[in-house]
């Protein structure tokens, strides 16, 4: 994290716009009035917001793996370099992310659902706790630079905004990642502009 890093202690405000699990952890930095800011700050906000995407368990009194905070950001920091890269269309590097990828060991295993008793064919992990957590996430993000359609992988287009967001509208015309917020904050920027524009118009015009 950069001195121009703040951090905030309510993981529970991280936005989820991103309809992707690797955009979503891109976005779990936004830019706020004062600078970027963090929403994970401990190994616990870490847990939480793995709890809000069902891969993790945040029940009181249960202690997060040490280290998974560090762990995290690492990820998150490479998954934004090869995204980035990615979308741009340059060269990916893979070395940092595939560290992460190596640390998910895993095994398939044959079980009967616990509501309708059917075979299903589930992943068991097989390392350190920090891994195990986030072993999901980083398979999520080699996932979409694989298969991902990157002409629909975007930042919001508002120039204070840098969430990421996976367009799955029908006219893939999506352009910002919340029409209520950042499209709003855009409408009202141009309409400050043209009634502005008119005053001025107005101020200058013969006769007046």
């Amino acid at each position: 994290m950069n001195a121009s890093t703040l951090e905030s202690r309510n993981v529970a405000d991280a936005p989820l716009l991103g309809d992707h699990l690797a955009l979503d952890l891109l976005n779990t930095e936004v830019r706020g009035q004062d600078g970027v800011i963090d929403y994970w700050a401990t190994d616990d906000d870490v847990v939480r917001w793995l709890a809000r995407h069902d891969l993790a368990t945040s029940k009181a009194g249960t202690r997060a793996p040490s280290g998974l905070l560090a762990r995290g950001r690492e990820l998150r920091s490479a998954v934004r370099a090869a995204i980035t890269a990615r979308k741009a269309g340059h060269p990916v590097v893979v070395g940092a992310l595939n560290d992460h990828l190596k640390a998910y060991l895993t095994s398939p295993r044959l079980r009967h659902d616990e509501k309708t008793g059917a075979l299903v064919l589930s992943r068991d992990a097989h390392c350190d706790a920090a891994a195990s957590l986030l072993g999901p996430v980083a398979e999520a993000a080699a996932t979409l630079l694989v298969e991902g359609n990157f002409t629909l992988v975007r930042q919001c287009e508002h120039p204070d905004c840098i969430l990421w967001f996976y367009d799955r509208t029908k006219s893939h015309k999506r352009r910002w990642c919340s029409m209520a917020v950042c499209g709003n904050r855009h409408k009202a920027s141009r309409f400050r502009e043209r009634t502005g524009s008119a005053r001025q118009s107005r101020a200058v015009a013969p006769g007046k």
